[in-house]
């Protein structure tokens, strides 16, 4: 009871959640499902009408549905984004009433209590519900009750309303499957010829208790409103937008600037009170013609100074068409990430964020993708040495170690011309239409192929480097091969 209030509870179950997710993007006719990888088993995760009324079920093999349905249609499962969807539910809920909670994984809890006279009743609010998910194509079940548990076992097994302060009547029908306990409770229950909850209720409580333990009747009494049972509403995310509505049309380059740095230091303050910093911004900006105009700023690293980020919006800005004037302005953090707490030392860090800046103007002229770094890679085989990656989405994590040194350039193995069979670099030898003469060399280095892998590199044999410094000045970087002998030149030092 609040306030003299009667509680209220609606529970919406979903009883095909994830195929209605998946086939109100790309409808099929006729009998699908989702499968999913369970124990070594490809097994059905979720199905449509089409397939349950051909038999199917939820938990069989795949192959046995197919042998049983060959024209069935199938799709991997994504969880993930069945939760997502969920959560969509979610903040769709909310129009209802505030309190929207998620029940397990297929299903919603809503408190609507005191607000079912906003939608004309009761009766009127579970109608509007029902026909929006069903426009929606989403399959619903709907209970209502004074209890969450009241609610759920309606939604799951009897999809009704439960009068106020009659919930025993409305579930003494109801399996005790309804009370959500677990198949060996409700298996033994039933070898009790405990099978419906008004039988449950007309049992003595002390035998029960003693053979159940407490959960048991903890259920009954939470279906029954005899027990509080609480539904915690989910936060929704942070939103991270400012908005300035100005008084008259500004056009000038430098009134948007000023306009962005007062929304920017406003921004800035909501990242810092999370702990954040954003990734991509985008500045809206209206026109007074309802015409609207953007600027997209992709940072290279999670960033909150508005002082650094304001620089770096003066380029798209100079380039966006006022019209008749800009009357309102919008920022909003697209993409923020987390930023770890830093150290306050007199040491300054300026040199690594003047490259982050750097990083993110080229890549508004070209892409951020598009600005990459080389990266060490675990791997002593030269062409794995490396990897290239996009310099605002890495991190060099630890300085370049080799134990012998590496050439500047690496490229693909030549074969060298004129060369004898012996283990030992060649006195004379032709590349590249040049002739050269050894004049010093230190070596052999041997390096043994990465069997295990099988993209790029070689798989069998091994390889004995040697670096040879010739008597033209070039510093080479030879390997000999004993399996099949030959002499190769795979790079050049500085």
């Amino acid at each position: 009871m609040f306030d003299g209030i009667q509680r209220r509870v609606v529970s919406i179950w979903f009883p095909r959640l994830a195929s209605d997710r998946v086939l109100r993007m790309r409808p099929l006719e006729g009998p699908f499902a989702l499968t999913l990888t369970q124990s070594n088993t490809n097994r059905i995760y979720c199905l449509n009408t089409a397939a349950e009324r051909l038999g199917l079920s939820a938990g069989m093999p795949f192959s046995d549905a197919r042998a049983f349905c060959p024209d069935l249609q199938s799709r991997p499962a994504d969880p993930l984004a069945d939760r997502r969807f969920q959560h969509a539910l979610r903040r769709w809920a909310v129009r209802y009433c505030p309190w929207v909670g998620l029940e397990d994984h297929d299903g919603l809890v809503l408190d609507i209590t005191g607000t079912a006279h906003l939608f004309g009743g009761e009766a009127t609010l579970l109608m509007d519900m029902r026909q929006r998910l069903s426009r929606a194509g989403i399959t619903a079940r709907i209970g209502l009750g004074d209890s969450r548990g009241a609610a759920w076992a309606l939604a799951h097994h009897g999809e009704g309303s439960a009068p106020i302060g009659a919930a025993l009547e409305a579930l003494q029908d109801l399996p005790v499957t309804a009370l959500r306990l677990e198949e060996k409770t409700v298996t033994a229950l039933g070898r009790l010829g405990l099978r419906t909850i008004n039988d449950l209720a007309s049992a003595a409580r002390a035998p029960l208790t003693r053979r159940f333990g407490p959960s048991l009747l903890m259920r009954l009494d939470q279906a029954l409103g005899q027990q509080p049972e609480q539904i915690t509403p989910l936060k929704d995310p942070p939103h991270y937008g400012v908005r300035m509505t100005l008084p008259e049309p500004i056009g000038i380059k430098s009134d948007v600037m000023e306009g962005t740095s007062r929304l920017l230091t406003q921004l800035c303050e909501k990242l810092k009170a999370r702990e954040t910093g954003a990734r991509i911004l985008s500045l809206t900006l209206r026109r007074v013609d309802q015409d609207s105009q953007q600027v997209e700023l992709r940072l290279a690293r999670p960033m909150r100074d508005a002082s650094r980020i304001l620089p770096l919006f003066e380029r798209g800005i100079g380039d966006v068409d006022a019209g008749y004037g800009i009357d309102q302005m919008r920022l909003e953090a697209v993409q923020v990430e987390p930023m770890a707490v830093q150290q306050i030392s007199h040491v300054s860090a300026g040199h690594k964020d003047q490259l982050d800046d750097l990083i993110t103007r080229i890549g508004t002229r070209i892409g951020l993708e598009n600005v990459q770094r080389f990266l060490a890679a675990d791997s002593h085989i030269p062409e794995r040495s490396y990897q290239i990656a996009a310099a605002a989405f890495s991190t060099p994590d630890s300085a370049w170690s080799t134990i012998r040194p590496r050439p500047l350039h690496i490229f693909p193995p030549n074969p060298l011309m004129g060369t004898h069979a012996a283990p030992t670099p060649p006195k004379r030898f032709r590349w590249r239409r040049m002739s050269f003469s050894t004049a010093r060399a230190s070596g052999p280095e041997r390096i043994a192929p990465e069997w295990w892998l099988e993209a790029g590199g070689w798989h069998t044999g091994v390889r004995d480097y040697w670096c040879v410094e010739t008597r033209q000045g070039r510093r080479l970087w030879l390997f000999f091969t004993p399996q099949s002998p030959s002499w190769y030149v795979q790079g050049e030092f500085a």
